[in-house]
């Protein structure tokens, strides 16, 4: 896919920075259906190219944001060679470096959420609250809630299953499903529906 047929998925102004990070590579981007585990994957294919995967249903914005995540692997891997760890010291670099050379392609509201999140880059956009909540804001009228946002005690259903949240331990939950009676970790920004 050519980088101008990825215009209709980003935002204005930000294909000279692709055009600058995509080089020389062979890079072949497919869109994909949303898929609820993952927003987006890279991979160095056998012959030397590059496969990025990314979800059609992103906002511009996040298009634009995952796509420079997934493009910090491949330079990463280029600049520091093939045994650095994928979300390493040298990706975070490579990562923040691209985060704050693109900044002016952000809306206001969204350029000091990413400014924090550069200071220390997460492999996971889950990871990030800010990021969350700013590109979640349209579910905020549905009938789920994030996990956090409930207290101790409180019974939720996720996946269609009951839970009780027992204890918060450092940034997650301890949760005990009410059928099995088995305890489950959940991060704070889960999206589970209260049961009042």
């Amino acid at each position: 896919m050519s980088i101008s047929l990825l215009a209709k998925y980003l935002p204005e102004n930000c294909l000279p920075f692709l055009k600058h990070w995509f080089g020389d590579h062979i890079i072949h981007i497919k869109i994909t259906r949303g898929r609820n585990s993952k927003l987006g994957d890279y991979r160095k294919m056998p012959d030397k190219s590059h496969q990025i995967t990314i979800n059609s249903t992103l906002q511009p914005q996040l298009f634009f944001f995952v796509l420079t995540h997934e493009l910090a692997h491949l330079l990463a891997f280029e600049n520091y060679g093939p045994r650095i760890s994928a979300h390493g010291t040298e990706w975070k670099q490579t990562f923040r470096s691209m985060l704050l050379e693109s900044i002016s392609i952000y809306e206001d509201d969204l350029k000091s959420v990413i400014l924090k999140f550069s200071k220390a880059p997460k492999a996971n956009f889950m990871s990030s609250p800010e990021l969350v909540r700013y590109f979640h804001i349209e579910d905020l009228e549905d009938e789920s809630s994030y996990l956090e946002d409930l207290a101790i005690g409180a019974r939720f259903i996720y996946r269609k299953e009951t839970y009780i949240i027992e204890e918060k331990r450092k940034k997650n939950y301890l949760c005990l499903n009410t059928d099995t009676q088995k305890k489950y970790i959940f991060k704070p920004l889960a999206r589970v529906e209260k049961i009042t």
